[in-house]
């Protein structure tokens, strides 16, 4: 049984930085490729950032060069380094596994499991 955790939510000032992380269980961590995404108040649900099996990274345009995301195979563990911060970045935040592939790359059709989410407020 797939099981996906999110930590590390929080309120911060603008220009501030949090780390989330998401604990896996359940299933061969790092085979799958995995994604973090966003929720913000009477908006759609958006791609963050995934990490392949091999370690390469991709970022939606709106948080590359703030956010970074990480893995650990030995702990199960997804991470997401987020710095600077703004306003706009309040949502709740949400980890996924990647299960398909029919889809662009941060589509959520794409992915099978999810996480129950963690707040991120920030204020400015």
């Amino acid at each position: 049984q797939v099981q996906l955790v999110e930590s590390g939510g929080g309120s911060v000032q603008a220009g501030g930085a949090l780390r989330l992380s998401c604990a896996a269980s359940g299933y061969t961590f790092s085979t799958y490729p995995m994604g973090w995404f966003r929720r913000a108040p009477g908006k759609e649900r958006e791609g963050v950032a995934v990490i392949f099996s091999d370690d390469s990274t991709l970022y939606a345009d709106s948080v590359r060069g703030r956010f970074t995301i990480s893995k650990d195979n030995a702990k199960n563990t997804m991470y997401l380094h987020m710095s600077n911060l703004k306003p706009e970045d309040t949502a709740m935040y949400y980890c996924a596994v990647r299960t398909a592939s029919g889809y662009s790359i941060f589509h959520p059709r794409n992915y099978g499991y999810w996480g129950p989410g963690t707040q991120v407020t920030v204020s400015s």
